[in-house]
């Protein structure tokens, strides 16, 4: 915390006398460009070990065993799955699905981690995903999720106590599907790891699988097309938020194609806060990549305050102008007509489906020595009240 602290007090020292410098109508001084430049990498950075302290202090060590099951049946479902994955018994597993009547895995789909382990994974990729963390978050045991959602509320109104009350239209209701789609990893092992008994291979199997899952969904739950994959919130129908219809995004534009006005560049910000409705705004957040953040650290409000400040704790996220930044790379570098800054409230504005269940299949054979294991997990998401997103659009 204090080297970011220190970076980014260095960073407005050097912004500052760099504008000023501007301001004079100075030629522009590389070497100062230079150290600016290697002032915002050095935030980056902090900033990212900063994160991957505070994960690491959450994670459990590689050698201890996960907390113990309450019922019998956890215990039992734990140790048949750890003889499965250490030496490939498969026996206790079956003889679970006889007893539970089930009949959706076997040695073809793999078999069901304990629950101990599926919620261990889903906690890492909420810390991972940054917008897994933000939006909603629904289990589901089948295939998909339908919402319905009022395209047209009812009509209200007042009316004196004695007065006649006329029929009113009733509300339009549409349907939303969200369908699970299927995530794979395959993460490997030698025998050796498999044979050490002090290894705890729950926490094992949630370490490797974690960065493959996340970063897959991190993209597309911001650009998924909605083919094999969740939708993301930059693919559906834009149109300007002055229009905003029901089912579609509205948007703000910069004024300038790929970039923000040279006077006041921060004012389109203030534009994106506002158009979003009180009741989204109070727990919007900002989305953007890296590199964009970097630009707009060095806006100032019209008092000289920069618009953008650093975390006041480990467990905290930088703010630009009151609300919170989340940071995710697959949004769009600015570009002409990028749709690269989100604003919004995700936990109301974007659905994440997890189907309940995370699969393992074995196979020792593939790639000898190791020991592979094909892990499945089925995930959807998508819009589920548009209202609740406004994006920035680099165009004129």
């Amino acid at each position: 915390m204090a080297e970011l602290a220190h970076a980014f007090e260095a960073f407005k020292e050097t912004n500052d006398a760099r504008l000023a410098a501007i301001e004079g109508r100075a030629p522009g001084d590389v070497l100062t460009e230079e150290k600016l430049a290697r002032i915002d990498a050095a935030l980056d950075t902090a900033r990212t070990r900063l994160d991957r302290l505070a994960l690491d202090g959450r994670r459990p060590p590689l050698g201890q065993g996960a907390p113990a099951p309450r019922d019998a049946a956890s215990v039992e479902h734990k140790a048949a799955f750890d003889l499965y994955v250490r030496a490939g018994e498969s026996g206790g597993l079956k003889r679970l699905e006889e007893k539970a009547l089930s009949a959706g895995s076997g040695p073809d789909g793999g078999y069901l981690v304990p629950a101990e382990v599926e919620r261990m994974v889903l906690t890492r990729l909420a810390n991972l995903s940054p917008i897994r963390s933000l939006a909603t978050v629904r289990v589901i045991s089948g295939g998909q999720y339908k919402r319905a959602v009022s395209v047209r509320d009812a009509v209200s109104g007042w009316v004196a106590e004695t007065a006649p009350r006329p029929q009113t239209d009733t509300p339009l209701l549409s349907e939303l599907t969200f369908p699970a789609m299927e995530l794979y990893a395959m993460p490997a092992a030698t025998q050796t790891l498999l044979d050490d008994a002090i290894v705890d291979l729950d926490s094992w199997l949630a370490d490797e699988v974690e960065t493959a899952f996340a970063e897959q969904e991190s993209t597309a739950f911001v650009t998924g097309n909605g083919v094999s994959r969740p939708r993301g919130f930059l693919t559906y129908d834009l149109v300007a938020n002055t229009a905003w219809v029901p089912g579609k995004i509205g948007t703000v534009a910069t004024g300038v194609s790929g970039g923000f006005a040279a006077a006041n560049p921060s004012d389109v910000l203030f534009d994106l806060v506002y158009a979003l409705r009180a009741g989204y705004r109070q727990n919007a957040t900002f989305v953007m990549n890296r590199r964009l953040q970097s630009t707009i650290r060095k806006f100032k409000d019209s008092d000289g305050n920069y618009l953008w400040q650093p975390p006041l704790a480990a467990d905290r996220a930088a703010t630009l102008m009151g609300f919170p930044v989340a940071e995710a790379e697959a949004m769009p570098n600015a570009g002409a007509n990028s749709l690269s800054l989100a604003f919004g409230d995700f936990r109301r504005g974007y659905l994440v489906v997890d189907r309940a269940g995370l699969r393992v299949l074995r196979d020792p054979y593939s790639a000898k020595p190791y020991v592979l294991f094909y892990t499945t997990k089925r995930v959807g998401g998508g819009i589920q009240d548009f209202d609740a997103i406004k994006l920035l659009a680099f165009a004129a």
